[in-house]
């Protein structure tokens, strides 16, 4: 079902590179997944216990995914809607039934899409919506009940919000009633509807004509209107409309800024640390976040053409992250990537164009890896934390070693790539970031390429790597900063053996 990786694309990705066509398959791939996790959601609903999943909730999830399937047959984004093509809320048509969305099936997932409909629907937010509703969905039978109860009731009525903006997008006409969240009816891509009333409350919508009418209880009905690509404006203030920033090349489409999906919220866990939170931009944080991305382009392709390339095709959403008060001033900035959301990327407020071209770099790295993982065994390492990593204080897992290695291998040819680009005001900077980078890569490879648990193409990977780590050293940094990055991995690995060494095995000597 999934593709095969050609061995050309698994050496371009170690060299943490990749043509058009090899981005392109891990796209097509990452897109067939998220189609066959929505499927799985309804399968789940409809095995789960009543307790767990009621009756009324699985006859709405398959109303909703009729929809769904109606919107992915219309026709291209361009074509006028039939004004007499409406659908209400409670009704079921033909062939309709809402039990296949056309490709779920398939491995044959377009990159880029005749319809608005897959490009909404693979909005890298939807990935976690699934996953939660997955984890609820999963439960033992009983009542649904506190927090997990509430939790999974959301989950389920958030797939109405995500069909309606869908449809919306392809230019059905419809009804339908959704529920507000805590006083938020969040509609992904668009935007969301303060309500009058807080708690969960029911919001009655209506399309037609390129127009949303959203109408609650002792309130007046607001009127949105949708805008090409992402983005709806109203006059009402209880509208707040979803953000997109200019397109990364003049051909590309506007990349929203999510600063209202409730989905956006990182998991709790040791991964992630404490960046959890998420950031609802006022007018001042989205003006900073325009002037760094204006120069964003510009500063990518100095780092390599592939690196503006890679993020032309892999990246569709960037989500505000609160500043941890650890992370300083200056070019400190804080960032993640989560697997199951392919597509988004997380960050703080950048501070200038060129900090936030590196958070690509960095992060759009990971997102590459965690693809073509799920295409090719890399490795057979079990979870075990031994090894040493020099950007971090604590042992790391092997996936979690080739994963830091391989996102700093990239930043490592990032900044040497910039630093050999003439009349650069940060040069000197760049040379700096380009050493500590490869000297800490350097460090982490005798443990990546000795590991016994490589598979055979894991190796080729691995290899590939180191490859180019050793071809770096035909632009040599100044002596300065490679003795000074000498020393800073020195001093990393004398801390780290100190509070780890003599209760962890050898791993990485």
């Amino acid at each position: 079902m999934f593709p095969v990786v050609p061995e050309q694309a698994l050496l371009e990705l170690a060299r943490t590179e990749g043509g058009p066509d090899t981005l392109a398959l891990l796209v097509r791939d990452q897109d067939t997944r998220r189609l066959l996790l929505l499927r799985a959601v309804l399968d789940a609903a409809e095995a789960a216990e009543r307790s767990v999943c009621t009756t009324a909730q699985k006859a709405r999830l398959r109303e909703d995914w009729a929809l769904l399937t109606e919107a992915d047959r219309m026709p291209a984004a361009d074509a006028t809607p039939d004004p007499g093509h409406r659908r209400g809320h409670a009704a079921t048509r033909g062939d309709r039934d809402g039990r296949a969305l056309p490709g779920a099936g398939s491995a044959q997932a377009p990159a880029s899409f005749a319809n608005p409909a897959r490009a909404r629907l693979f909005h890298p937010l939807t990935g976690p919506w699934a996953r939660s509703c997955l984890r609820g969905l999963d439960a033992a039978p009983g009542p649904a009940e506190g927090e997990r109860g509430l939790r999974l009731r959301r989950d389920l009525a958030h797939f109405g919000a995500i069909a309606a903006v869908v449809a919306a997008g392809a230019g059905i006409s419809f009804s339908t009633r959704l529920t507000a969240r805590a006083g938020v009816l969040a509609l992904p891509s668009l935007g969301a509807l303060h309500t009058a009333r807080s708690g969960d409350v029911p919001v009655d919508v209506t399309c037609a004509d390129g127009r949303l009418v959203l109408r609650q209880a002792d309130a007046p009905d607001v009127t949105v209107h949708l805008e090409s690509g992402a983005g709806a404006w109203s006059g009402a203030l209880a509208w707040t409309p979803a953000h997109a920033l200019p397109g990364l090349t003049p051909a590309a489409p506007p990349l929203p800024l999510d600063d209202l999906d409730p989905y956006r919220e990182l998991p709790p866990g040791p991964r992630h640390g404490n960046l959890r939170t998420p950031l609802a931009l006022d007018d001042a944080e989205r003006k900073r976040w325009l002037q760094a991305w204006s120069g964003t382009a510009l500063a990518l392709r100095s780092g390599g053409a592939q690196r503006l390339a890679e993020a032309g095709a892999l990246l569709r959403c960037l989500v505000p992250l609160e500043t941890p008060p650890d992370v300083g001033t200056g070019r400190g900035s804080c960032s993640a990537t989560r697997r199951e959301a392919f597509g988004g990327l997380l960050s703080s407020t950048p501070p200038d164009s060129v900090t936030l071209a590196a958070t690509l770099v960095h992060e759009l790295q990971h997102a590459k890896l965690a693809a073509l993982g799920d295409l090719v065994t890399l490795h057979r390492a079990g979870p075990a934390a031994r090894y040493f990593a020099p950007w971090r204080t604590d042992p790391r897992p092997y996936d979690g070693l080739l994963q830091g290695t391989y996102s700093h291998l990239a930043m490592a040819a990032f900044y040497q790539r910039r630093a050999l680009v003439g009349g650069l005001p940060d040069r000197d900077w760049a040379w700096a970031q380009h050493a500590r980078y490869r000297a800490q890569v350097g460090a982490a490879l005798p443990a990546l390429v000795g590991s016994p648990d490589l598979t055979v193409r894991g190796r080729r990977f691995v290899d590939e790597m180191a490859a180019a780590h050793d071809r770096m050293a035909d632009h040599p940094a100044p002596r300065g900063h490679v003795a000074r990055a000498q020393a800073y991995v020195a001093s990393a690995r004398a801390l780290w053996n100190q509070r780890h060494g003599s209760a962890l095995p050898p791993s990485n000597g």
